[in-house]
């Protein structure tokens, strides 16, 4: 009986929209879609190097605004019955309510002991507390709605996640080769290996490095890439991330360094935010492994922390080019769905060091770069 006063009170109101976490991880869905056809298109495409890199990102950014979405689901799930299991008294006293409701008889509710006006008042009482009812019975078949949705939602999010990480897996493998395979870049100079050697070994900083470049290449081409003045503070980052340390702020061991800190997801594609020369690649002090572009003269991008790093050096590339992806190890569907292992820990788990030289002396990447976190 209580139960069937509830479902009745209950199906007397209309049916919630989908939480803004439910939306937001099915958007995240479709996004993980496209980018699988896209996946499919680049096979054929004429620049099948930017198409895969294209896609590439595509995935990165479903399957980043997936984690998001169901994380935030998960969270919701968690304080929805929280708050249910707090008013389980509230609760209980509703449907008794409600039950009583249902119990009383059409010709009762017309009788009063003080007569007719009593009847009209004790009317006028039940037609007052009806809709406070009847409000609380919505909100509660709202929650109850919303966690049913939320449990869908995640169900059917798995076979999507795994699809996702086996595409963007897929991608970069098709990327990489495409890379190995590409020989129709121009060169501005040839590398001296010798001469670079040498640089390294009696290198003591990244100043120094950089300030050397210039000394051990020549160009061989007068090619001149554009003009980028016009777009300083508008380039986008080389990763998709958010900005974890700013220029001159010090790290966990005091350690200030001119360039910013840029956490990442794992395997994340960093590519040139403009055309560029790589002028280096490789492993460089502590900084791992390295690359530093110059999109003009007395100008470079110096870009640390990668796991890989594509190109050659002397190669003049296109804006958006591949450059190198990031390290650590992708996220696991049943982690990513993991209420706990999400509200607890970081999934950008990798760190790019970007540091802007200009001339021989630093200068705040953010003037040069724009992002909108951080």
């Amino acid at each position: 009986m209580i139960r069937a006063a509830l479902l009745l009170v209950l199906s007397a109101t209309p049916l919630v929209a989908q939480s803004d976490t439910a939306a937001a991880a099915r958007a995240a869905a479709a996004q993980l879609e496209a980018a699988t056809v896209q996946l499919d298109r680049a096979s054929g495409a004429r620049d099948r190097i930017r198409a895969l890199t294209d896609t590439v990102r595509a995935y990165e950014a479903g399957l980043s605004a997936m984690r998001d979405g169901l994380r935030d689901a998960a969270i919701r799930e968690t304080e929805i019955n929280d708050t249910l299991r707090s008013r389980e008294d509230e609760v209980a006293q509703l449907l008794g309510v409600l039950q009583g409701i249902g119990r009383t008889s059409g010709p009762e509710t017309l009788l009063h002991p003080a007569g007719p006006l009593g009847t009209a008042r004790a009317g006028m009482l039940l037609s007052s507390v009806t809709p406070g009812l009847a409000m609380q019975a919505a909100e509660l078949r709202d929650d109850l709605q919303e966690v049913r949705t939320l449990r869908q939602l995640q169900q059917e999010a798995v076979r999507t996640l795994q699809l996702g990480l086996a595409g963007v897996q897929q991608a970069r493998t098709e990327l990489s080769q495409a890379l190995a395979a590409r020989t129709e870049l121009p060169l501005r100079f040839t590398e001296d290996p010798v001469r670079t050697a040498i640089l390294i070994s009696a290198t003591e900083t990244l100043e120094g490095f950089a300030s050397g470049l210039s000394e051990i290449t020549t160009d061989d081409s007068t090619s001149e890439l554009p003009p980028i003045e016009a777009r300083k503070g508008a380039l986008p980052l080389p990763v998709n991330g958010q900005i974890l340390r700013r220029a001159g702020e010090a790290d966990a061991a005091g350690v200030e360094r001119p360039g910013i800190v840029v956490t990442t997801l794992p395997r994340a594609l960093v590519t040139t935010p403009s055309a560029a020369t790589i002028r280096y690649r490789g492993p460089l002090l502590d900084y791992g492994l390295v690359t530093i572009l110059e999109p003009q003269a007395d100008l470079l991008f110096v870009l640390a922390g990668l796991d890989t790093v594509f190109g050659e050096i002397g190669e003049v590339l296109p804006a958006g080019a591949p450059v190198g992806l990031m390290g650590g190890t992708e996220t696991e569907t049943g982690d990513i769905l993991s209420t706990i292992g999400e509200r607890a820990g970081n999934t950008r788990t990798e760190t790019l060091y970007i540091e802007v030289r200009q001339g021989d002396a630093p200068v705040d990447p953010l003037t040069w770069f724009s992002t909108d976190k951080g």
